[in-house]
């Protein structure tokens, strides 16, 4: 089992900045892939980064690439989302999750097992 608990979440006005965090506890064994996804207001869930270990290699949603940086520390077993120039249409509960993914060109939501409760981002 793996549980997984996201902080950093809050309000911020449009344009400015918020670095969620993802901290994975339990046996990670078998897994290789944490992601983002995001749950809107209006929006379904939408996947919006991941990153693979080993490896590092990362992904982005079009709606956040080159505004959100997904990266790993492996020391704290944590995962990080540094989110910038946020808009309202970033508002939304973060959820974290891990799992196991051969999927190309990008992890699907099938292939994910553990779930965290998320974080909430309003940004006004």
């Amino acid at each position: 089992q793996v549980q997984l608990v996201e902080s950093g979440g809050g309000s911020v006005e449009a344009g400015g900045s918020l670095k969620l965090s993802c901290t994975l506890s339990g046996s990670t064994f078998g897994t290789n892939v944490v992601g983002w996804f995001r749950q809107g207001p209006w929006n379904g869930r939408e996947q919006i980064a991941h990153i693979f270990n080993p490896g590092g290699a990362t992904g982005y949603s079009d709606s956040v690439r080159g505004r959100f940086t997904i990266s790993r520390d492996n020391a704290r077993n944590t995962v990080h989302l540094q989110m910038r120039n946020l808009t309202p249409d970033d508002t939304g509960r973060y959820v974290c999750a891990a799992g196991r993914s051969t999927s190309w060109p990008r992890p699907v939501v099938d292939d994910y097992i553990y779930w965290g409760q998320g974080t909430q981002v309003t940004v006004s």
